[in-house]
């Protein structure tokens, strides 16, 4: 990838949620944000060479950006069949015109995840159907990795602050985005919704 914007079309054309379920909050990162994220991370030097877990990866379009810019692999976990196998197509897409590093896809509950990874990026579900949902995945992405990205609704600043703390993990940096949620239910009432998001940078504290 020559430019963010280069990475950013390119994931703008990927196959996104067909009929995204409600109970499992199934809002994809959007192409903008997930450049500008992942961008971010290969400038810094934390993705080429490095071995993945894309946790709720949807369609796969971190995991996927990861990929283009030179991650060794990444697991695409999630425990939606349909959505799983289409982050499987895009990935094929990708792999047909580009050379990319290995991907493994996983349908699993994030709880049952086990293998030796570098990094965690996720945008789990907010929480907002299923409780404490968001806490789950935090847990287990502190117990793989030592550095994890991870986008929570930014209402939830302080819980996120406090669940790092509490798993010896230094909040670096944090990002504040206004997330767009398309109409995709029969209650929503405007076109596209934003929400206030904020993605942590959070590292393991050296004992």
């Amino acid at each position: 990838m020559q430019s963010k914007r280069s990475l950013e079309v390119l994931l703008s054309k990927l196959k996104f949620f067909e009929k995204p379920s409600l109970m499992l909050e199934q809002y994809a990162t959007p192409s903008n944000i997930s450049a500008e994220w992942v961008w971010g991370m290969a400038m810094k030097r934390e993705v080429s060479g490095r071995v993945f877990l894309d946790a709720a990866c949807g369609p796969g379009i971190l995991g996927i950006a990861l990929l283009l810019l030179g991650a060794k692999k990444v697991y695409f976990l999630d425990k939606d069949e349909i959505i799983l196998k289409i982050c499987r197509e895009n990935y094929a897409k990708i792999k047909e015109e580009y050379e990319v590093g290995e991907a493994e896809f996983i349908l699993s509950d994030i709880t049952l995840f086990d293998a030796e990874i570098d990094v965690v990026v996720q945008n789990p579900p907010f929480g907002t159907k299923e409780e404490h949902i968001d806490k789950k995945f935090l847990e287990k992405a502190f117990s793989l990795a030592p550095l994890v990205y991870s986008m929570h609704k930014y209402s939830t600043a302080k819980f996120v602050e406090a669940i790092a703390r509490d798993f010896r993990f230094t909040i670096t940096e944090v990002w504040r985005y206004e997330f767009p949620i398309k109409a995709a239910f029969a209650f929503h009432k405007k076109p596209v919704k934003k929400i206030d998001v904020g993605l942590w940078r959070m590292e393991r504290m050296i004992k």
